[in-house]
This record gives structure tokens, sequence and C-alpha cells, in this order.
């Protein structure tokens, strides 16, 4: 026999529930961005170019492989890769710096890069630039000017098949530059 005073409760329990789940869909508000901003992201994965060079086997060296080896060839290359140096300038002012080490144990795979960076929304001009092998000047350079509206989104990707930074979501010109 169930007792009226566990209707009751069990009634209570169930609006309590109901008014929590309630007041988090609603409250506290959230917003993604400040009305005047807009969202720069860069995300891409890149390899950094072999850290040394390579070189042929020595007959000797050939001798002393197993049989299953020398079908590789004679060719032996470093597996380790050069750490990619990533840099996004926006009007004339350093906005971003990093140094991505290669991933993997011989730090041989690539390097990978996802960074959110809220700016002011507006026209401005966006300079990105790469560098993928040791010593030397960035080998990728991009420049655009956009025009990032409030509360937007614009993607910066790079492959190196096509040239090097891809600027999404634009509105404005560009100028482009590849070194």
């Amino acid at each position: 026999m169930v007792k009226p005073l566990q209707y009751i409760s069990q009634g209570l329990f169930y609006a309590l529930f109901m008014g929590v789940i309630g007041y988090f869909s609603t409250l506290p508000a959230y917003t993604h961005l400040q009305p005047d901003e807009t969202l720069i992201k860069l995300s891409f994965r890149h390899a950094g170019q072999h850290v040394g060079a390579c070189r042929e086997r020595t007959p000797e060296e050939m001798a002393k492989l197993p049989a299953y080896q020398r079908k590789g060839g004679t060719t032996v290359c470093p597996r380790g890769r050069a750490d990619v140096v990533v840099e996004l300038e926006m009007d004339g002012k350093r906005l971003y710096h990093e140094v991505l080490r290669p991933t993997g144990l011989a730090h041989s795979s690539n390097a990978n890069i996802y960074r959110r960076i809220p700016v002011k929304a507006g026209n401005h001009t966006i300079k990105a630039r790469l560098k993928d092998h040791p010593g030397g000047d960035f080998n990728y350079v991009s420049e655009e000017t956009v025009n990032l509206a409030p509360g937007r989104v614009m993607v910066i990707d790079f492959k190196a098949a096509t040239g090097g930074f891809i600027f999404k979501n634009k509105n404005l010109s560009a100028t482009m530059q590849h070194k």
C-alpha cells in the first residue's frame, strides 16, 4: 500500500529536478564573443623538413644489413624533422608566435596547432608566417586585408601543396606572397 506522502514527496522531487534543468538550460547566459569581437582560428598540421641530409650507404654497411633491409635501397635519410615556427600578425603587431615540435617518438611526424584568438572586429591586415626548416628565414609568408565582422569566425589553414596559408571567410582584397 502506497501512502499519499510518498506521492507528494516524489512529485516535489520531480518538480525540483525539472526546475534545476530549466534554470541551467537558460541561465547563466553564454556569450561566445563580446559584441565587438570576432574569432580567428589558426588550425593545421604540417610536417617540417628533415633535419639532416640523406646519404648513401657504403657497400660495407649494406653487407651488414639483413637481406630484407637491403631491398629499401642504399639511400638513408634521418627520421627527425625540424620544428615548425608559426607567427601571426595583425596590423603590424604580433598576435601569436609559437614553435611547434613534431610529434612521435623520433620527432618524425606532423606538428599540430589549434588556437582560438578573439580580436576586435573591423578591417585588418593579417600576416601569417611559417618556417619549417632549421635556420634561415620564414619560407611561407601570406598577407591579406580582411573585413572581420562582429561575431564571425575566420579560419586560417595551411597547405604547402597549394602555396601556403589559406584564409577562409574573408571579404576584402588580398595580396599573397610565397618565398
